[in-house]
């Protein structure tokens, strides 16, 4: 058939509609996976919950309490691992942020006198897996039990002496204030023994400086037998500074060594607010500490015994101050 000289053309198609993007989108996939912790239905989630809450009940921490300050500023917390260091801490009323119970723990009577006490004190519990714990105690001995202390709040050495002083001068405190430092001590459960000394014998306070020092840890916590809930432990930035500072408010600065210019039983202002000054027991008291002291006072002993433990010699010093007050 004739075409009538026509030829046909081919048309070019024009513009059409676009995905606007949607298929590439799609090969861009859903992001990185979320935390564990930011996921509503895992675990994990549940466990940060209950440690913001547990957080929130303590309230603030109080500015310029001297605790010690980790990564990005956060305060460094203490982990006590394994059932029979957990359940003693629990026994001697540690305070704590919260308890880590491995998931299908084998139950014994520890565990259960665990879980029983940081229940009756509102500790959180929380279940968590075995490999997160191995993480949190860096691969400690932890037999599925991990206790969680938060930072002990540290009093200012000058702040506590200036408002025991004030209190005395009201009336407020029947006996003349009495303090107990510590110069180069680092073993936590002299401190824990010092500050149960300190309570037996009414003392105000216990002054450590903030480096090279002892704090208060939770072997200080055990070996002080609940008496770190009631003997405030303050912080010095500088030892030989807060003596001299104590000295300016009238309170006499007694060094404990044993070439005394005094002997204990004739100390003469026990009736005064005094501070104990103790030294470790290889070194005793460093040089300034000496020069800052108002006496130095020796205990004695027999000529055998090289010297007393730190916290034996402030015991001593304690009940000898405390007779001669009551004494009067």
């Amino acid at each position: 058939m004739a075409n009538n000289g026509r030829r046909s053309v081919k048309q070019k198609k024009g513009p059409t509609t676009g995905t606007g993007g949607h298929g590439r989108k799609a090969l861009e996939g859903k992001g990185p996976t979320p935390k564990a912790e930011d996921r509503t239905y895992h675990k994990a989630f549940k466990n940060k919950q209950l440690a913001e809450r547990s957080a929130a009940k303590r309230g603030p921490a109080r500015p310029g309490s001297g605790a010690r300050s980790g990564p990005k500023g956060r305060a460094t917390e203490e982990l006590v691992t394994g059932r029979n260091s957990v359940v003693e801490a629990l026994r001697a009323g540690i305070p704590a942020k919260a308890l880590h119970v491995a998931i299908r723990i084998e139950m014994d009577d520890r565990v259960k006198e665990s879980l029983k006490l940081a229940a009756e004190r509102g500790i959180p519990l929380l279940e968590t897996g075995k490999p997160e714990l191995d993480r949190l105690t860096e691969d400690a001995v932890h037999q599925g039990l991990v206790l969680q202390i938060p930072p002990y709040e540290y009093q200012d050495a000058y702040d506590l002496a200036d408002e025991t002083i004030a209190k005395w001068k009201k009336g407020h405190i029947s006996n003349a204030p009495i303090f107990v430092a510590l110069d180069g001590i680092t073993d936590p459960r002299n401190l824990g023994a010092i500050i149960r000394s300190v309570s037996a014998f009414s003392g105000h306070g216990v002054i450590v400086p903030e480096r090279r020092s002892v704090g208060v840890t939770a072997s200080a916590w055990k070996t002080s037998a609940g008496a770190a809930v009631r003997v405030p432990v303050a912080r010095a930035s500088n030892l030989n500074n807060a003596l001299k500072q104590f000295k300016n408010m009238g309170i006499y600065v007694l060094g404990l060594d044993g070439d005394g210019d005094v002997s204990l039983p004739d100390l003469t202002v026990a009736t005064e607010p005094v501070c104990i000054v103790v030294g470790s027991e290889g070194k005793g008291l460093s040089r300034l500490v000496r020069e800052n002291c108002d006496q130095i006072v020796s205990i004695p002993i027999d000529s055998s015994m090289e010297s007393l433990n730190a916290s034996m010699a402030v015991g001593i010093s304690l009940y000898e101050v405390s007779r001669q007050r009551s004494a009067k």
